[in-house]
């Protein structure tokens, strides 16, 4: 299988460098999706498109069990650093978390797999939208997996670049892997009035700073220390003059947690701390809006996939995952099926390391087959089980 995917090596290459080249974001993908349907199409597939909006789903193969591989296809609103013969060509556009190369590989997969025997059925899940969501609150995954993406799947595997760790490594770990997401809105309430006069005012910074401090004892002092969670503040509004007490103030922030009993508790104890402007004379809105499931990695594909990657790189190129509250929307599609995500090691050596999301953030394109051959032996793994 590694032959096989290094024998087609340049066209990954080429795949990626075109899709970096034309970065497309959120549900905006449709030069991207359409050059994907057409690929597959030609590799005889049977392709749908428009799934969840811009997405594709194709499918090859008869009866058996069904291994569902995915790969987003969205780029980030950044502006490139990078000065490569391949830079992107859109300003303020950049394909900043590698899912140009989750393209390009996942085609690669498809391409090979096109030629095998197979005893029951892959089924391809290209993905817009996972780093957003639109006006509705929903990302790319949640919409595809509303509209039926899934149904029927046994298994579902996908696989993220990693610029920390080296070429020709991958990392996988069972169990919680990466954190729910959920987003908060809250305004507080007080009594505007002068600088001059605070005693005629309530001061809703100073009920923000009970707030504050409430907020960050959350996780210290309720939450169970076995339960990795995180609440952070990140956008907060408030004052116009440097004299004049304002009657409000808008904050902002994300809750990140590994189960849903975690977030629920969260949810809970982010309103008991609110309630603590009433006390001070002030009131408070709050609303949550939730972002996506954490990553639970199932046992047995992940066993399989770390498994595959000893038979294809050697035992000792397979390492376990770092476990993280950053959020992914791929476990939307491991709600009816067992699945997995695999990290792959992309270290430019002799280069800074940039990470996911940096405007010079690159990769080493040598990974492009080694991780083409993980996911299509996997999805061959599955189906012989």
């Amino acid at each position: 299988m590694l032959k096989q995917a290094h024998a087609i090596s340049e066209e990954l290459i080429e795949w990626r460098r075109d899709f970096h080249q034309h970065p497309e974001v959120g549900f905006e993908v449709q030069r991207t999706a359409g050059i994907v349907a057409d690929e597959l199409e030609k590799l005889g597939y049977r392709v749908r498109r428009g799934v969840g909006k811009t997405g594709v789903v194709a499918e090859i193969g008869e009866g058996g069990k069904v291994v569902a591989i995915r790969a987003d296809m969205d780029a980030l609103p950044i502006l490139e650093q990078n000065e490569t013969e391949y830079v992107s060509q859109i300003a303020g556009k950049m394909h900043a978390c590698g899912h140009d190369s989750h393209t390009a590989m996942a085609l690669g997969a498809a391409k090979i797999l096109a030629k095998e025997k197979l005893n029951g059925r892959v089924r391809f899940l290209f993905q817009p939208c996972e780093e957003t969501c639109d006006d509705e609150g929903l990302s790319g995954a949640q919409r595809m997996y509303n509209e039926g993406a899934v149904e029927g799947v046994d298994y579902v595997i996908a696989q993220h670049v990693d610029p920390t760790q080296a070429l020709g490594t991958i990392a996988i770990t069972e169990g919680p892997s990466g954190g729910g997401v959920d987003t908060w809105s809250a305004t507080i309430f007080g009594k505007g009035g002068h600088g001059a006069y605070p005693h005629t005012t309530v001061d809703p910074f100073v009920l923000l700073a009970q707030v504050i401090t409430g907020l960050n004892s959350i996780i210290s002092r309720r939450l169970d220390p076995y339960a990795p969670a995180a609440i952070s503040i990140g956008v907060i509004n408030g004052g116009f003059a440097e004299n004049v007490i304002p009657d409000k103030v808008e904050m902002k922030g994300t809750i990140r947690f590994t189960s849903l009993e975690v977030q629920k508790q969260i949810r809970e104890e982010v309103r008991r701390i609110f309630e603590i402007t009433k006390t001070l004379g002030g009131n408070y809105e709050l609303s949550f809006i939730f972002g996506g499931m954490p990553l639970i990695n199932d046992r047995y594909v992940s066993n399989t996939i770390g498994q595959v990657g000893a038979d294809l790189l050697g035992k000792e190129q397979v390492h376990e995952m770092q476990k993280t509250l950053g959020a992914e929307d791929f476990p939307e599609f491991l709600k009816d099926a067992p699945g997995a995500m695999y990290m792959l090691g992309t270290k430019i050596e002799g280069r800074e390391v940039y990470e996911l999301h940096h405007p010079k953030f690159d990769l080493d394109e040598r990974a492009l087959p080694i991780g083409t051959a993980v996911l299509a032996e996997t999805a061959l793994r599955f189906l012989k089980g």
